[in-house]
């Protein structure tokens, strides 16, 4: 539950300035409600799996973003920094979030 209030927050935060588009927010919303359902249905290996491999292609996808939509050092205003920074934060702390969620597959029982 911590997995999912962090990065909803840091990805709320990573919008904020509208300078990434919007199949950033869309692919991490839609990612992490699917981890609400691995949340809700705790028996179910099917949810926690198809969160892993949300969380596994969003860090793909996040850098991408990132990496294309990144402004110019000119143009960087404090807002722009912030969610920026944000949105990297999230980027970083997504392998530690993988790892949880790996965990917690395997203590429902997975292979």
């Amino acid at each position: 539950q911590a997995i999912i209030l962090v990065h909803w927050l840091l990805t709320v935060w990573g919008c904020m300035n509208y300078m990434l588009p919007a199949s950033y927010a869309w692919g991490n919303f839609s990612v992490l409600a699917v981890g609400i359902w691995a949340i809700v249905q705790r028996d179910s290996l099917d949810a926690i799996v198809m969160f892993l491999t949300g969380l596994l292609l969003t860090v793909l996808t996040d850098i991408i973003h990132v990496s294309v939509f990144y402004p110019e050092h000119e143009r960087l205003g404090d807002t722009s920094r912030f969610s920026v920074g944000m949105a990297i934060f999230s980027l970083l702390l997504k392998p530690l979030s993988c790892y949880l969620v790996y965990r917690m597959y395997r203590e429902r029982g997975g292979e």
